[in-house]
């Protein structure tokens, strides 16, 4: 016997307290190629259900004891309507029955005296919705699956160790809003005394932005040929470390911004000069560094130039930093400041800084922690609807 359309490897329950009613409609179903299995009452049918997996239950409303509503509002307590269809039997002239069987849960229904042809057109139809289902949670299990491996690869591109030297010190944070993100950061060794970091933002998130930024991370902290922080002088071979400015510029000829997608980025890129306590970035649409200086003022420093990607021929210029034992740099992403609450309010700068300044007895991991821990508290969600990063870089006092 063939397998019959839309059957899984399960048997249908055919519930019904006449005899010739559950024969009858038994049969004619197993002649069909499905597997059947009968009950005589509700009580019985919710025994079977306990015990035994069912892909479909055919359940008459008529039965002495407990009726076939109640049934269905027992089978309903721990069954989803998508995991175990259930048709209802009911009489042509109770559409009350009918209203609140589908209220109740109920996925189809047939009416009595029954039409066979009826009836095997609609099993057909819930068990070939049941199978979808099944096969659609199955592709999205699979999906999950990948996306978390991506992520996962995603996660180890991020810093492992930070740079170790007596002027100068760094922390990070990284919190995806899903499972991959367009954030991403790193801090490196540029030279013996200069130490490149950056955080940037690629437009829209999930797989798209995910695979640009990965490809960013790649290209960014490497000083191999081709490199794209560092130029060839004219004699010997030798290299020389380009400014902030002119890496903008040479991202923007690399990645320019694609037509189909309008996929861009913002980034913040700065250089440490640990031996001149000097910090010279760029920042292109991306919020500039929050310089918390030790003599206890604070400054944002605004964007120097448009985003990576924008227009071919987009400029930008540097921005120095002179600093100081004591002094602290924040690079942060935009989805801090915008985090919202409940009354769709920003978090904003202002409550960024004031955070930050209450935490410079803290070591700089921690203030970071802090941050964090009061955007969590504002949004009043442990979702996240953008990527929330943040670079961190302090002059030690005895420096």
């Amino acid at each position: 016997m063939s397998k019959a359309p839309g059957a899984t490897s399960n048997p249908l329950l055919v519930v019904d307290d006449d005899e010739m009613n559950r024969d009858m409609l038994s049969r004619r179903l197993r002649r069909r190629g499905y597997q059947v299995e009968v009950a005589a009452d509700g009580h019985e049918a919710l025994r079977m259900i306990e015990t035994t997996e069912y892909d479909l239950v055919l359940l008459d409303i008529m039965m002495p004891g407990i009726d076939g509503l109640e049934v269905l509002e027992r089978i309903r307590l721990g069954h989803e309507m998508a995991r175990l269809p259930v048709i209802m039997a009911t009489a042509k002239d109770q559409s009350d029955d009918v209203v609140r069987a589908l209220r109740l849960g109920a996925n189809d229904y047939v009416t009595k005296p029954l039409d066979f042809q009826v009836v095997l057109a609609r099993v057909r139809t819930q068990l070939s919705l049941r199978q979808a289902r099944r096969q659609l949670e199955a592709a999205n299990t699979r999906m999950r699956l990948d996306l978390e491996a991506a992520a996962k690869v995603q996660q180890s591109l991020m810093p492992a160790t930070l740079p170790e030297l007596p002027s100068a010190r760094f922390a990070w944070k990284f919190l995806p809003c899903d499972e991959l993100a367009g954030d991403i950061l790193d801090v490196f060794w540029l030279d013996d005394d200069k130490i490149g970091m950056y955080l940037l933002d690629v437009s829209g998130h999930g797989v798209p932005a995910a695979l640009l930024s990965v490809t960013l991370n790649r290209v960014l902290p490497h000083l191999e040929e081709a490199s794209l922080l560092v130029e060839e002088a004219l004699h010997q071979g030798d290299s020389v470390l380009l400014s902030p400015a002119h890496v903008a510029q040479r991202l923007n000829v690399r990645f320019p911004m694609d037509p189909n997608t309008s996929q861009y980025f913002t980034i913040v890129y700065g250089v440490l000069d640990s031996a001149r306590l000097e910090l010279t970035y760029v920042s292109a649409a991306h919020p500039g560094p929050i310089h918390l200086r030790a003599d206890g003022t604070s400054e944002l420093h605004p964007p120097t130039g448009l985003a990576i990607g924008w227009f071919p021929k987009a400029h930008w210029e540097d921005t120095k930093l002179q600093l100081a034992p004591g002094d602290r740099i924040y690079l942060c992403s935009d989805g801090l400041n915008e985090a919202m609450n409940g009354d769709d309010e920003m978090f904003g700068y202002d409550r960024m800084i004031d955070c930050l300044e209450r935490s410079r007895d803290l070591d700089l991991q921690a203030s970071i922690e802090r941050l964090l821990e009061a955007v969590h508290a504002w949004t009043g969600s442990e979702t996240r609807d953008d990527d929330m990063s943040v670079v961190a870089l302090e002059i030690p006092a005895s420096a």
